[in-house]
């Protein structure tokens, strides 16, 4: 049947309709018998020809678009606060690192205010803004120059003030290498100790009685915080978004005791309990920090008077690493052979602990960002005499095992780059590695030294058998490197 619509005033009823048409509407003829007018309107409505179908279809497709086009924009806008609070959040907790203790200035006025954030966050953060570069020397220059403050005690050493003048001084005559691999005796004796173990021990001690007076943030994420102990000093609450994150930080630091690594500042467990004395002051602020009342978090010394450190020349991906080349070595001075003893101690330690969020972090980020060596390091920091903390050490061990399959090629790529080791460090190593017992005395050591060790657990079977594979790997590093450099 065919139906053709047209407009007329209706005065009358059309005699072969059963009904008539309502006044002020358009009519519908039956060319052969009557209908009812609501089917007509629904298969208008409702049944559209090709036509009909292909507007609908571009129709659909630009709402489509549309949607995607907001999802898009709502996930940026996302990101962005993500990137900005992150970034508030290191520069706030490097500015307050920057000043020392009260009435001592701070020690690196005069140098150009740090433009640059951290470049590497689990994978999330986007590398900051390219900050101006220093060259390294003239970095190192305005560092070493400086002497810290008259009892100062946000950094304690082992030296006295005749090694600290021959360290600044011309490298001698001797070469800095010995045993083919080995840095020299003399620049060993040259280096205090970081933290020694009385300091720590005697550290540890103080702050699991200590009162905490006040937690603000200035220690990294949100759900960490920097605490301040009624005597007024200072130190930074890990709590980990899991487990792993405080049990990576505690096993980290005990395994560089066990290795003689005197560049981690000391550390000790506690029990969030506000109903305790140590945690009572600040009841109201653990409440808002949502905080799991007996979670166990960790205490690390707070630090002062600290500047951030940048990859040094040999370890950058233009060269070629750092290797015992008495050319290469020779011509620098002896605060720059010190610093790099250290580095080459940070190197092996990062590929133990399988930490990624350091220099592996950094080599990782040159796949967008190139001049990302040139800014500083990742949880890597330098006291006015030069000598390095390792901070922030909660991506090792247990997270950094179980993340070992992404990292795995950039862990070997900078161990390979390394081939001159501090000799103490080295025989510790051989040592875990000829006894084959790093699980038993790391695990013996962590639980005669911590209280809450039970609480917080150890390495897994699986993780231990990684610690001790990654031993092996070194051991039979340095048996490569000294066959390779062994004659010159």
């Amino acid at each position: 049947m065919r139906f053709t619509l047209f407009r007329r005033p209706f005065s009358s009823c059309d005699l072969k309709q059963s009904a008539c048409e309502p006044p002020g509407l358009g009519g519908v003829r039956d060319t052969g018998r009557s209908v009812d007018l609501r089917k007509v309107v629904i298969s208008v409505l409702f049944k559209p020809n090709r036509s009909s179908v292909g507007l609908g279809r571009v129709v659909f497709t630009m709402r489509a678009v549309s949607a995607n086009l907001f999802a898009l924009l709502f996930l940026c806008a996302l990101a962005s606060v993500f990137y900005v609070w992150s970034t508030l959040e290191n520069r706030l907790e490097r500015h307050k690192r920057g000043f020392s203790a009260p009435g001592a200035g701070s020690f690196h006025q005069g140098l150009p205010a740090d433009l640059s954030a951290k470049t590497f966050r689990a994978l999330l953060t986007v590398p900051a803004a390219q900050r101006p570069h220093l060259g390294d020397r003239l970095e190192a220059r305005n560092l070493t120059d400086q002497t810290a403050s008259a009892g100062n005690r946000d950094y304690h050493v082992n030296g006295d003030n005749k090694r600290s003048a021959v360290r600044e001084g011309p490298v001698k005559l001797v070469s800095p290498v010995e045993d083919g691999i080995f840095w020299s005796e003399w620049l060993e004796d040259l280096l205090p100790v970081g933290f020694s173990e009385e300091y720590a021990l005697s550290w540890r001690e103080r702050a699991r009685t200590y009162r905490i007076v006040k937690l603000e943030p200035g220690c990294g994420r949100i759900s960490n915080q920097l605490a301040t102990f009624a005597d007024g000093t200072k130190a930074c609450v890990r709590y980990g978004i899991n487990a792993d994150q405080v049990q990576g930080e505690t096993l980290t630091y005990y395994l560089a005791s066990l290795l003689g690594i005197t560049n981690l500042p000391p550390l000790v467990l506690s029990q969030v309990n506000s109903d305790s004395e140590q945690w009572a002051a600040v009841r109201t602020r653990i409440g808002g920090l949502l905080w799991s009342d007996r979670a166990v978090v960790s205490l690390t010394e707070w630090v002062s008077n600290l500047t951030g450190v940048v990859t040094p020349a040999p370890l950058r991906q233009e060269s070629s690493g750092l290797h015992p080349v008495l050319g290469e070595l020779q011509n620098k001075t002896t605060t720059e052979l010190l610093e790099l003893m250290q580095w080459s101690d940070l190197i092996i330690f990062d590929y133990l602990t399988a930490n990624f969020d350091r220099l592996v972090s950094n080599l990782f980020s040159l796949q967008w960002d190139s001049r990302v060596m040139e800014r500083d390091t990742n949880n890597l920091l330098k006291t006015p005499r030069g000598d390095l903390v390792f901070i922030d050490n909660e991506a090792g061990l247990v997270h950094g095992f179980r993340v070992l399959n992404m990292w795995e090629k950039y862990h070997s790529t900078v161990l390979s780059s390394v081939c001159v080791f501090r000799k103490r460090t080295m025989q510790r190593v051989a040592e875990l590695h000829r006894r084959r017992d790093a699980r038993k005395r790391l695990r013996e050591l962590y639980r005669e030294s911590e209280p809450l060790s039970q609480e917080l657990g150890f390495l897994s079977d699986e993780h231990a058998g990684v610690l001790q594979d990654r031993i092996d790997r070194i051991y039979k590093h340095i048996l490569h490197c000294k066959a390779k450099y062994s004659q010159l």
